[in-house]
């Protein structure tokens, strides 16, 4: 990341600030330091700015550009109320993909905008996936289905002289993995994003979920990255991580969210319960909480989900607080063997 920094500056003759260390309690004052005008975010970055104590001036700096990816919407706005009118440069991309976006109008919460040039240099597409079988939606000729607007869908970009796909070095397997093949004509090929956007009425872009987070329940599609935007306005949770589990005789995976709490807070099982009836369908409400100090996190700032995946909800193995969401109660309520036994024997029906 630090070399991708160095390279966008060195050509233009801008200034660039590196520290050793993210701190969200300095970068402010690293940013008046150094007259700093533009900043780049990864990940989870802006939210832990928006975490940290407010100061009388959080405004007082001279950044107007922010650009990056992985900014949730509900951040977004947090994080212009307290920081002031920055403009965000919200991005979508990934080192081996042979096109991406780039939201140039300040649309809270999109990746970018299509439009006619657009189509014209990186002729891209959204077309229906299936997540329990991880693939395409094909029709009865064998090609790929496009998605409506609203509605979401795997993006795939087509592989011409002018947005190649190189590949990766040495693994041509994986390489022919990311390629998708007749996708809507004999012959054609498609980069193969792995990830799932929307893109609405105006032609607005928004990231949904990586291929591999959604998962499917009760016969319906859940995006992790909804449920977690939703679940982060319960006050008194800090930041929380949403996936599914497997859960013996069910198809499909149970939803679960790990979660922190703000300091000085408690867990309020019912509080939980009543916003997740009124906010969320039932399908996606979480089945299962569990409450960490930290959450992990990548080198990138994103989340892990696999360790929390493989572990489930075993309250066993578990040492972690873990909640059951009891629909006769309508509360979360605390884990214990004996419910875990009952859900594992399919006398308790989830």
């Amino acid at each position: 990341k630090k070399r991708e920094k160095k390279g966008i500056c060195v050509p233009t003759g801008a200034t660039c600030v590196l520290r050793a260390k993210f701190s969200a309690s300095q970068f402010w004052d690293d940013c008046r330091r150094y007259n700093v005008t533009v900043i780049q975010y990864v990940g989870e970055l802006m939210r832990y700015l928006c975490n940290s104590p407010k100061r009388a001036n959080d405004r007082e700096h001279g950044v107007r550009l922010a650009i990056g990816n992985g900014l949730r919407a509900v951040v977004w706005k947090e994080f212009l109320q307290r920081f002031g009118p920055i403009s965000i440069s919200e991005f979508y991309g990934a080192t081996e993909g042979n096109a991406g976006f780039i939201n140039y109008t300040g649309k809270i919460g999109a990746v970018g905008r299509a439009n006619v040039f657009l189509k014209a240099f990186a002729s891209f597409e959204l077309i229906k996936y299936n997540v329990e079988q991880d693939e395409p939606v094909r029709n009865e000729d064998g090609f790929c289905i496009r998605v409506r607007p609203g509605e979401t869908g795997l993006l795939v970009i087509k592989i011409t002289s002018s947005t190649p796909f190189h590949g990766y070095a040495g693994d041509s397997q994986k390489t022919e993995k990311k390629i998708l093949r007749n996708v809507f004509v004999k012959g054609d090929a498609f980069f193969n994003s792995g990830d799932l956007l929307m893109m609405d009425q105006e032609r607005f872009l928004y990231f949904q979920d990586r291929v591999g987070d959604t998962f499917r329940w009760k016969g319906e599609n859940v995006a992790t990255t909804e449920v977690e935007a939703t679940l982060a306005m319960v006050d008194f949770i800090q930041e929380v991580n949403v996936y599914g589990v497997s859960v013996p005789g069910c198809e499909g995976k149970c939803g679960m969210a790990a979660v922190r709490l703000k300091p000085g807070e408690s867990f309020d099982g019912e509080s939980l319960y009543a916003f997740t009836r009124d906010t969320l369908p039932i399908y996606a409400a979480p089945r299962f909480v569990r409450i960490q100090n930290v959450l992990e996190i990548t080198g990138t700032f994103k989340q892990c989900k696999g360790n929390l995946v493989k572990e489930g909800f075993d309250p066993n193995v578990i040492t972690d607080p873990l909640f059951f969401r009891d629909e006769k109660k309508k509360s979360y309520v605390p884990m214990n063997p004996s419910i875990y036994a009952n859900i594992l024997d399919g006398s308790l029906n989830l």
